[in-house]
């Protein structure tokens, strides 16, 4: 048998740079929309004594001949929870272990990514004000893959600490000034894209500021039935997300939507595969766009398995 390799945090910084995940992820939800590739539901599995739990996320790319697996522990602490994330991936001709990597960075890469493939496919072509809520390393992913989608004429990142904040760049790499916003909902009005990328497990904009026209993204947390816009905002929204089999059963306010009667999961307009596809209904314009990611096993097991390939080529 041969050892499968081993990636810690320090390894996945090191060879990110030679990894394009935007692409890696582009080319798996195609695959998935071709019936190459599966993506069963999530699993979220609790400690007993409420000492946490773990969500496991799963995927097989039969191009690659490679399955594999992503546990997400969530475990609580004394002031702060410890979350980490590490990936399995397995040979679909040997089934043997090929990898083993800490997924925390990857994690954040791989969810950024998604967010932008969806806002480059729903947002208008004339698209120039971007917002982004949240200023943690997440929100400046987002901002990495964001800023090359659209000649962006003002950029807007918005945090209640903003001002605590470091590392927030003045500039976009096409010379944007970005502007620093503590009032949320003041930087949502008027922008064409706005990117959610908080941990929060409750509403952290008001739906009523956004615009008619505009594309709005929103990422997952361990929260239960976390949710960053409000549930009955959903039926005024044209909705996506990132894959319809599995993300209605998962994501919080779709969840809650559902259960009051507010929106029915029938009235997804399409997902990422979908999407990609051209087989997806396009945004109206007459109301926001609105798309939920929960984080799909299969985006973990994509990067996992691009970054293996970096590993093997160095």
């Amino acid at each position: 048998m041969t050892q499968p390799i081993v990636l810690h945090e320090a390894d996945i910084t090191a060879l990110l740079p030679k990894v394009d995940v935007r692409s890696v992820l582009e080319r798996m939800f195609r695959a998935l929309a071709d019936g190459d590739a599966v993506q069963p539901p999530q699993t979220l599995s609790l400690f007993p004594r409420d000492a946490g739990d773990f969500i496991t996320y799963l995927g097989v790319l039969a191009g690659e001949k490679i399955f594999g697996a992503k546990l997400s522990p969530y475990i609580p602490g004394d002031g702060k929870a410890l979350v980490t994330a590490w990936t399995l991936l397995m040979s679909m001709e040997t089934g043997e272990p090929v990898l083993l990597c800490d997924s925390k960075k990857l994690t954040t890469e791989r969810t950024a990514a998604t967010s932008v493939i969806a806002a480059d496919a729903l947002a208008a072509a004339d698209a120039s004000v971007l917002t982004i809520v949240g200023s943690g390393p997440v929100a400046l992913a987002h901002l990495r893959y964001a800023e090359a989608i659209r000649p962006w004429k003002e950029i807007r990142i918005a945090s209640p600490n903003i001002a605590g904040r470091t590392g927030i760049p003045e500039k976009s790499a096409a010379g944007c000034t970005i502007a620093k916003f503590t009032d949320v909902n003041q930087a949502v009005r008027g922008a064409d894209v706005v990117l959610l990328c908080t941990s929060s497990g409750k509403p952290v904009i008001d739906t009523a500021a956004l615009s008619k026209a505009g594309v709005v993204t929103s990422i997952s947390t361990n929260v239960a039935n976390a949710h960053e816009v409000d549930p009955a905002a959903l039926s005024g929204f044209d909705v996506y997300c990132d894959y319809r089999a599995t993300t209605p059963a998962s994501a919080g306010e779709m969840k809650l939507a559902a259960a009051s009667g507010a929106w029915s999961p029938d009235a997804l307009c399409g997902d990422l595969p979908e999407l990609l596809a051209g087989r997806a209904k396009a945004p109206s314009r007459e109301r926001p766009a609105f798309f939920r990611s929960i984080g799909l096993g299969l985006e973990d097991v994509a990067a996992a398995v691009a970054l293996l390939a970096a590993a093997r080529g160095q």
